[in-house]
């Protein structure tokens, strides 16, 4: 599969989760599936399964390439242009890692770096959600 029909997938799953469930759930979800995808990378490179690892490396960088893809810079303005490049960094680690010595090592600093992305979006979610009413006093 080329990169082009990965990302059109992506795109497709993006699209597919933001009509079944609300836009801010479907972000997170999404970063949990492009985690679930690199430790499955991790898990196939261990196993000197280097193809397969190389398609979840491939799987979780479209989904991040679709997140970057979607980012509003006419509403978000700085904060998008930082996201953007910061999706873009993860997926250029994260297949320069692929395949190489310590790649599971490099791998899971993308994924830590992924779940702090999740934990932040998941934040901004449930805040939406509730009006703010889970939001830690100020300090």
């Amino acid at each position: 599969m080329t990169q082009h029909s990965m990302a059109q997938r992506a795109n497709q799953a993006y699209r597919g989760a933001a009509v079944a469930v609300p836009p801010l759930k479907a972000v997170v979800m999404l970063h949990a599936g492009a985690i679930t995808q690199l430790r499955r990378a991790i898990e196939a490179q261990e196993a000197r399964r280097f193809e397969e690892g190389h398609d979840c490396v491939v799987r979780a960088t479209a989904i991040l390439r679709g997140l970057s893809h979607y980012l509003d810079s006419g509403r978000s303005g700085a904060l998008a242009e930082r996201l953007f490049n910061t999706y873009n960094a993860l997926v250029l680690a994260a297949l320069r890692a692929s395949g190489r010595p310590h790649a599971g090592a490099n791998l899971q600093r993308v994924i830590d770096s992924i779940a702090e992305l999740r934990e932040a979006w998941e934040f901004v979610e449930t805040t939406a959600r509730t009006g703010g009413a889970d939001r830690p006093p100020p300090r």
